[in-house]
């Protein structure tokens, strides 16, 4: 049974940072692809970076320069570092794993960003 569990969201105030994580279980982490979406108020979910087995990354247009995806392979976890927070950074940040042979896609339960003065 896969499981994903995200930490390390918060208030936090604009031009600070915050790394989230994902706890995984069920999976490996540096056999999955993995990726990190937000869903700001009243906004669709969208995909804000991405880690494949491989350890390529990718990030949205909004996300490069000021988001970092990585992951801890010993740990099983994955992490989204988020440096210069801007109000519109807030929202629920989901971690997902994307299928991956015989493993369905799995969503974590999200964890709230609320970057705010």
């Amino acid at each position: 049974q896969v499981q994903l569990v995200e930490s390390g969201g918060g208030l936090a105030q604009p031009g600070g940072s915050l790394r989230l994580s994902c706890a995984a279980s069920g999976i490996l982490v540096r056999r999955q692809p993995m990726e990190w979406y937000r869903q700001a108020p009243g906004k669709q979910r969208e995909l804000v970076a991405g880690i494949t087995g491989g350890g390529k990354t990718n990030y949205a247009d909004s996300a490069k320069g000021r988001f970092t995806i990585s992951r801890d392979n010993g740990k099983n976890m994955v992490y989204l570092q988020i440096n210069s927070l801007k109000p519109e950074d807030t929202g629920v940040y989901f971690c997902y794993a994307a299928p991956y042979a015989l493993t369905p896609g799995t969503w974590g339960q999200g964890t709230q960003v609320t970057v705010s003065s």
